[in-house]
């Protein structure tokens, strides 16, 4: 009986901690300086690279691990790095900001929201995750997932990702050989390939 009652009184104590454990979320808001997103855009012919500054973002964590987040990008900062020529460098960054590619003057912000998180291990000194999240660009949005990693310093962390979108989900369909036939030599790929490097510091409230 005594043995029985123990057990009990064991028990509730056990679920009680649980039940009532509460894990505090801390938020960490990003360095718009300091963090960088990249892209690149491949055609027939050969590929463009650049830029877009970060406007804004955070990341929450409990535990040491991110269960949220979001960042929204300045779509007004885009930029290329690949052509040297100023006059030919404006021509391509202002195409990209028209109605061809990101209608810029009517939607000058992207955004992505996370939605779902699988935290995947550590490697090294990276904890590793799978990320589901809303991809807002022009208004539209669409699901996307990739893999992600956090590397913690004191107070700061750093998280990186690449990720590939299908522009067409987005109404980006400026010569696309899915919509365009025979337009050969001039086709732009579909898939858009970008990098997240951001550079995270705690708040504290």
């Amino acid at each position: 009986m005594k043995k029985f009652l123990a057990s009990v009184i064991g028990a509730i104590v056990i679920f009680s901690v649980v039940a009532f454990t509460t894990f505090k979320t801390e938020t960490y808001k990003a360095d718009v300086k300091e963090s960088k997103i990249g892209w690149l855009a491949k055609k027939v012919t050969g590929q463009h690279n650049g830029y877009v500054t970060l406007k804004e973002g955070t990341l929450q964590l409990e535990n040491g691990k991110i269960v949220g987040g979001e960042f929204t990008m300045d779509m007004t900062t885009i930029s290329c790095e690949d052509i040297k020529d100023a006059e030919m460098n404006a021509k391509l960054v202002n195409h990209l900001k028209s109605d061809d590619f990101f209608s810029v003057e009517k939607n000058p912000s992207s955004k992505f929201v996370v939605k779902k998180v699988k935290y995947t291990g550590k490697k090294g000194n990276d904890d590793t995750y799978n990320i589901t999240g809303d991809l807002t660009i022009k208004g539209i949005t669409n699901s996307i997932t990739f893999d992600a990693k956090t590397t913690s310093k004191g107070d700061k962390i750093t998280a990186a990702a690449k990720f590939t979108f299908d522009r067409l989900l987005w109404k980006i369909e400026y010569r696309s050989g899915k919509i365009f036939e025979s337009i050969g030599d001039k086709m732009i790929y579909d898939d858009v390939e970008m990098s997240l490097n951001m550079v995270l510091t705690k708040e504290y409230r």
